[in-house]
């Protein structure tokens, strides 16, 4: 809801009387009235940021949005307490809760961070009576929450998301199987769990006829007895998603044959046969997975360690896939050519930069309903056999110009040029959520400083909402910094790694932004003073994180930009052990973090010894 629409909101109001908060006589019929059609009304509103205008015009509408909201997401758990929002919202159906920073995900905040979800279970359990759906992301939970869950609210919960979350174990899971028979999607994707055994998924097999999506990709569940997957799909027909960890896939046949109404799978794996090489494993592999076939219905499609004598069994359903996940495919530049040239509906693509600019112009020629991409780095990247494994300016600007429907946009680049920003800037004009990674790989890159193609990029794609920008020294200077901040007014989230020359660039940048909410930075020249007085300016903002800025030592200099309801934390810099490209253990420096953000809450309360809380007070005396 823009803001013309809030001022007719309010104006409507004001003159109509509606809200009860004025008005009498003649007015009151047509007030009752008029409140009477926004009770009907207001219910159907669901977006969050008009949910927001809606409850601040007038008192009466803000009761009629907290008796009627039935979802909320908190992007951080210590913004708010469980108990606030139990009072605000009592009729809450739907839960997003997000616990550690989003970098924890890349092993850079302290594991005993905090994120504990146990506070706000006990709150759903005591005052959230009718919890549908519950999406827990970066927290720790521990078996003693799921098993309070499953046992208070185990008959009305139906989707239960626990997203990169840790601290549990197949016991935990056990009592979610075999109590939440209404559960319709239970999603586990990259936790980490502890295994006792397999007995949780065979109580979910034998409780559980409604399952839609079961999601336990990317864990280390290895105890997984395909016996399981086939009655689940036999007794579940509406089954749509299945996403599992390392089973080989010759053993799911009979679960393929029964899950008929299956869209979507993804994990699996397939062995190599002992003893062979070249064209013996090839044929081999074809003999073994020859069984193998899809259901009628699938169109999305993640097979984990799929190498190029597997993939004829994939053609088949190539031409109605519509998402194909390689992340973790043992496909090189040419494998990727091979396959993409079959998938014309294909909208969605996950892959590595193995998938080279030869792949891309592939994808550009082929894919022309193409709507996210996401280009990780390969694990292998630095000793990479196949040399046209990397992508560059000229995979960018073949993107460009053939996938005009292109919305997001995640990509790391071994070179980089202003023409290929430029060229995004022009033809991706649907683009809302861009992110750019500059390899080390190479020490020289063709064109630096990016100043002018950041510009054009964002003057040109105006949908954006989400952009990431993470260079290396000399990638943007003080005047590209402050393009970003000119010319980036719908931006709510930033990441930006390696940018800017000094303070004043900084600074620059936060007279623009308007919008930005949160705002991530890593490895920038920028001191603790600019920092405060940036986060001052940037008068949208909710959440900052930076690491590696010019420390004061005792973080004196931040307290510019101390206010009511803004909670600071520091982690200071600490030597961590870290795996080098050989596998060996090797100690590095993790510089200092800084952590703002608005809470409701005050300062937590379960600072562990690797984070200092900036307290104003402490400094009284010096």
């Amino acid at each position: 809801m823009d803001g013309k629409k809030r001022i007719k909101l309010k104006s409507c109001c004001s003159s109509g009387g509606g809200g009860g908060d004025g008005g009498g006589g003649g007015g009151s019929s047509s007030s009752g009235a008029y409140d009477t059609v926004w009770e009907c009304v207001i219910p159907y509103v669901q977006d969050a940021s008009d949910r927001e205008a809606v409850s601040v015009v007038c008192r009466r509408w803000y009761e009629i949005d907290r008796i009627t909201r039935k979802h909320v997401t908190i992007a951080l758990c210590y913004t708010a307490t469980p108990q606030r929002l139990s009072r605000r919202f009592p009729q809450l159906e739907s839960l997003q809760l997000k616990g550690k920073p989003r970098a924890s995900m890349f092993n850079l905040i302290p594991e005993d961070w905090g994120g504990f979800v146990t506070p706000w279970v006990e709150e759903i359990v005591r005052s959230f009576g009718r919890m549908k759906v519950l999406h827990l992301r970066r927290m720790i939970v521990k078996d003693s929450d799921l098993e309070l869950l499953a046992a208070s609210t185990g008959k009305v919960l139906e989707v239960l998301r626990l997203d990169k979350c840790s601290g549990f174990s197949t016991d935990g899971l056990l009592r979610i199987g075999r109590l939440c028979r209404n559960l319709r999607s239970l999603f586990m994707e990259e936790c980490s769990i502890i295994e006792n055994d397999g007995e949780w998924l065979h109580e979910l097999a034998l409780n559980n006829t409604i399952l839609e999506n079961l999601n336990f990709y990317m864990t280390d569940l290895m105890k997984i007895a395909s016996g399981d997957l086939e009655l689940i799909a036999r007794r579940c027909p509406s089954l749509v998603s299945m996403k599992i960890s390392d089973c080989d896939i010759s053993d799911l046949v009979g679960f393929f044959r029964a899950a008929t109404s299956l869209e979507e799978f993804g994990g699996g794996s397939f062995s190599e046969p002992p003893g062979q090489v070249g064209e013996g494993v090839f044929n081999e592999q074809l003999e073994r997975y020859a069984p193998v076939v899809f259901p009628p219905k699938l169109c999305r499609l993640g097979l984990t360690y799929l190498g190029k004598a597997e993939m004829p069994i994939v053609y088949p359903v190539a031409s109605r896939l519509t998402k194909l996940d390689l992340l973790y495919a043992l496909l090189d530049t040419e494998g990727h050519c091979l396959l993409l040239q079959r998938c014309p509906n294909l909208e969605i693509l996950e892959t590595r930069n193995v998938i080279g600019d030869r792949g891309l112009e592939v994808l550009a020629q082929s894919c022309k309903s193409m709507k996210r991409l996401r280009i990780e780095r390969g694990a292998d990247e630095q000793d990479m056999e196949d040399e046209e494994g990397v992508v560059s300016q000229r995979g960018l600007i073949a993107l460009a110009q053939g996938c005009l429907q292109l919305e997001y946009l995640a990509v790391y680049v071994s070179d980089i040029t202003n023409a290929s920003l430029e060229c995004m800037g022009a033809h991706s004009k649907n683009l809302r959520d861009f992110r750019l990674v500059l390899l080390d790989r190479e020490e020289r890159i063709t064109d630096l400083p990016l100043d002018n193609g950041v510009r054009s990029l964002l003057m040109g794609c105006h949908k954006l909402r989400r952009f990431a920008l993470y260079l290396r020294p000399g990638g943007l200077t003080d005047v590209g910094l402050g393009y970003i901040g000119k010319y980036s007014p719908n931006v709510r989230w930033m990441l930006l790694g390696y940018v800017g020359e000094s303070d004043q660039g900084l600074l620059e940048f936060s007279r623009g932004c308007p919008s930005l909410q949160k705002l991530e930075m890593r490895g920038c020249c920028f001191s603790e003073r600019a920092l405060a007085v940036a986060a001052l300016q940037l008068t949208a903002l909710r959440y900052l994180w930076v690491q590696g800025y010019r420390a004061s030592g005792n973080g004196r200099d931040l307290l510019t930009m101390v206010r009511p309801n803004w909670n600071i934390e520091l982690i200071p810099s600490r030597q961590v052990y870290v795996q080098d490209q050989d596998g060996e253990k090797i100690m590095v420096e993790h510089p200092a973090h800084i952590l703002a953000y608005y809470s409701l809450a005050g300062p937590r309360t379960d600072f562990p010894a690797t984070v200092k809380p900036l307290d104003p007070n402490n400094f009284l005396d010096l």
